[in-house]
This record gives C-alpha cells, sequence and structure tokens, in this order.
C-alpha cells in the first residue's frame, strides 16, 4: 500500500450494531475504503449491500459469509464479535497477512495467548475500547491513583444494554488493572465482583466491581476514589457506538505502518509511558 493509496478495511458482524456503525464510519472516512463485509452463515443480511445496512446509498460491497476470500481484498480487518469468531477470524488474517483491529472483549487466558502468538505474524491492536474518550481516562485514572494511594477506597460501577454477555465489561476490568498496578497492587488477588449478605468491613486493597445491564445503555463506566469526606470520582459516558467505530479506524491506520506487533489503543494514541 502506497501513501496515496486508500487503506481497505474489512468488517464482520456488519448486521450487528457495531457492525453497522463500522461500517458508516468507513464509507465516511476520506482516507479509506470498504472492501468487504461480512456476517455468520445464514444471516439475513448475507448478499445485501453492506452500506444499506447502515442506512447509506449503495456502495457495491455485497456481505458475504466468506471470510478467507474476502480477507484477499483488505488491507486490514476489524472484529467486534464474540471470542469463538474472533479467534477463527485471527488465523485466517494471519494467513493471508492481513492486520487486525480487535474490539471483541471476554477473552479467557488461552484466547489472549492465542492473540498474542498470532501478532508475531502480523500486526494486531487489541484493546478493551476503542473509544479515544476511555483511553484518555485510563491515562487520568493511572495519575488519580498515585495521587489518592492512601485513605482511598477504589469503586468501579459500569452499566451496559440489556445485550452484552460478559460482565464486568472489558473496558471496567482495564480501569481496575491501571488502577491495581499503579497502586502496586494484582487485581486478581484484591478484586471484589459484586457483594451479597453480612460482609464484614472493607478491606482497605479491595478493589470493587458493581455491574448494571439494562436497555440500550451504550457504555457508562465510573471509577470512584472514597476518602474521608470527599469522593473522586472519574467517568466515561458513551451517548452512541460511533467513538468505537471512529478509534477502530484510527487504529487501522496506525497499523499500516507496521507489519506485526500487539499493540493497544495507548500505542496508537500515543499514550505509552
Amino acid at each position: 500500500m502506497t501513501k496515496t493509496q486508500k487503506l481497505r478495511i474489512g468488517i464482520v458482524g456488519a448486521s450487528g450494531r457495531m457492525g453497522r456503525i463500522l461500517i458508516e464510519a468507513t464509507l465516511k472516512e476520506a482516507r479509506a475504503t470498504l472492501a468487504a463485509a461480512f456476517d455468520q452463515p445464514g444471516g439475513a443480511a448475507l448478499g445485501r449491500d453492506a452500506a444499506e445496512l447502515a442506512g447509506l446509498p449503495p456502495s457495491g460491497v455485497r456481505v458475504t459469509e466468506d471470510v478467507p476470500a474476502g480477507l484477499a481484498h483488505c488491507d486490514c480487518l476489524i472484529d467486534f464479535t464474540r471470542p469463538e469468531g474472533t479467534l477463527r477470524h485471527l488465523e485466517w488474517c494471519a494467513a493471508a497477512k492481513v492486520a487486525l483491529v480487535i474490539g471483541t472483549t471476554g477473552f479467557d487466558a488461552a484466547g489472549k495467548a492465542q492473540i498474542a502468538q498470532a501478532a508475531r505474524r502480523i500486526p494486531i491492536v487489541f484493546a478493551p475500547n476503542m473509544a479515544v474518550g476511555v483511553n484518555l481516562v485510563f491515562q487520568l485514572l493511572e495519575t488519580a491513583a498515585r495521587i489518592l494511594a492512601h485513605g482511598y477506597d477504589v469503586e468501579i460501577v459500569e452499566a451496559h444494554h440489556r445485550m452484552k454477555v460478559d460482565a464486568p465489561s472489558g473496558t471496567a476490568l482495564r480501569m481496575g488493572e491501571v488502577v491495581a498496578a499503579a497502586l502496586g497492587r494484582d487485581l486478581r488477588q484484591c478484586a471484589i465482583y459484586g457483594r451479597e449478605g453480612h460482609t464484614g468491613e472493607r478491606l482497605e486493597t479491595t478493589i470493587g466491581f458493581s455491574t448494571v445491564r439494562g436497555g440500550d445503555i451504550v457504555g457508562d463506566h465510573t471509577v470512584m476514589f472514597c476518602g474521608p469526606g470527599e469522593r473522586v470520582e472519574i467517568s466515561h459516558k458513551s451517548g452512541s457506538r460511533m467513538p468505537y467505530a471512529l478509534g477502530s479506524l484510527r487504529a487501522a491506520f496506525f497499523l499500516k505502518d507496521h507489519t506485526s506487533g500487539l499493540f493497544d489503543m495507548q500505542d496508537v494514541l500515543g499514550l505509552r509511558g
């Protein structure tokens, strides 16, 4: 790909809520072109023009289930599906030498290891949240945790739509990891996921998580630092899925300058270190 060529983007999960937003964002990005759109076998969107799924004029790109064939026309694939589907797409991208942006959450340790292994062959951005604002919040949380390291209890509250299948959200977990690291703690040892019954007094080292699922909430996250006589809250609220799509495109453009490696949005935004 030369500097004058448009970045050829492929999108999986084309008929889903995130897929439709990704299609819209890609078609409106002057530096990119929608090269392929994929949906699951038997899906109602198969054969339809991808742009029409996003309420836009026809693009000439038809939704297909044949990911390996479609990847021949792509420089980068963007995936916000489910872990099992993403891992299949990962292998196909590695074989085709196509860059991959992963917005899927809910991977277990084995899945994350598989992604890291594939990153030796292709460039991958893998992040729990692609929104630029959320990744700024990660930076703010690190600063806040260092300043409020003593005498403040940390609680993380997140809310999403009723269709979200994993909890806590990947973003909430990443917030916990950022805070724990700044405090010199291991989140696996200090996290508490919900409370019920007679729990006893709160341990000072605990990082608590609370999860809300309901309606069509796109994504709300708040980290509370609760101290004597004051409370500091750092929040991010998403009004639509477009910030995730725009961040994903930013990640895709970042990957065009790499041949391999595992990155996250902190790398994409130049916030690392």
